[in-house]
C-alpha cells in the first residue's frame, strides 16, 4: 500500500497566479513528499494510500472511485510555522495560535543575499520598519533544498537581530533557511526570544526572490492540533 496513483498526479503549479481581481499571489512553500528529508536527525514523512481508487470501487456504485491517502509525517516537516508550545510547556500550541499572527498580514523581505557570512544581525534589521509586520529573511538559500549542503552552514539570526524584532513588535519572523538559529550550539536564543514574546516562527520557506520589500500580503496557516507547536504550511503572498 506504499505506492500512490501517480498516474492521476497533477502538473506543478506556476509559483505565482494571478487572480481575476488582478492580484498575484505566490507559493513560498516547498512540497512535502514521500522519502525526503526536512532536518537531518529526523524522520522523512511516509505517504502511501489508505485507500486506493481501485480498492474504493468495490464499496461505491460502478463508476464511482475515490481515493483516501494517508501520511505519517513529524511534525517539522517541508515549510511549517514553529508555535510558542514548541519552545515552551505552557505557551499557546496550534490550536491556540491566533490568525491575526498567521493570515493575511502586512508582510516584508529583508534581503540578507548579500549578508558577510551566516550570522544576520540587528544592523541589517534597522533600515527597516519590521513593526506590526510579517518579517521574512531572503537568504537564497532555498536554492540548497533537497541536498547535502542544505544542512551545512545556513544562514541564521543572531539574538540581538531576534531582540530588535521582539522589541519592534514584528508579527512573525520568516526565513528561507534550515533553521532560524545558528544550529552549531545547543541554545536556540532566536527561537527562545521570539516565541516567548508570542511571535510565531516560519522556517523552511522559499521562492523569496520573488516577492517586492513591501507592499503585499502574507498567510502560513497551520492545522489546527491541541498539544502540538509545529506543523507544515502553505505559506503564501498577495501582491
Amino acid at each position: 500500500m506504499r505506492e500512490m496513483d501517480h498516474a492521476t498526479r497533477r502538473t506543478r503549479a506556476p509559483r505565482d497566479e494571478i487572480s481575476p481581481d488582478g492580484r498575484s499571489r505566490f507559493d513560498l512553500s516547498h512540497e512535502v513528499e514521500d522519502g525526503m528529508i526536512t532536518y537531518r536527525g529526523l524522520p522523512a514523512p511516509v505517504i502511501c494510500d489508505f485507500l486506493s481508487r481501485e480498492q474504493s470501487r468495490e464499496h461505491y456504485a460502478p463508476g464511482t472511485e475515490f481515493h483516501i491517502g494517508q501520511i505519517t509525517m513529524c511534525a517539522n516537516t517541508g515549510t511549517y510555522v514553529d508555535s510558542p508550545f514548541h519552545r515552551f510547556p505552557d505557551g499557546a500550541d496550534l490550536a491556540a495560535l491566533p490568525l491575526e499572527r498567521l493570515a493575511d498580514l502586512d508582510g516584508m523581505v529583508v534581503d540578507a543575499t548579500s549578508a558577510q557570512g551566516p550570522a544576520i544581525s540587528r544592523a541589517q534589521l534597522l533600515p527597516h520598519d519590521v513593526g506590526g509586520k510579517a518579517v521574512l529573511i531572503h537568504t537564497g538559500w532555498d536554492r540548497h533544498w533537497r541536498t547535502d549542503a542544505y544542512f551545512e552552514g545556513h544562514p541564521f539570526l543572531t539574538e540581538d537581530a531576534a531582540r530588535h524584532l521582539a522589541d519592534e513588535g514584528a508579527l512573525l519572523v520568516g526565513i528561507d533557511s534550515l533553521n532560524i538559529d545558528d544550529t552549531g550550539y545547543g541554545n536556540r536564543p532566536v527561537h527562545t526570544i521570539l516565541l516567548d514574546a508570542e511571535i510565531p516562527i516560519c522556517e523552511h520557506l522559499t521562492g523569496l526572490a520573488a516577492l517586492p520589500s513591501d507592499g503585499f500580503r502574507f498567510s502560513a496557516v497551520p492545522v489546527k492540533v491541541r498539544s502540538m507547536g509545529t506543523f507544515p504550511v502553505r505559506a503564501y503572498a498577495t501582491v
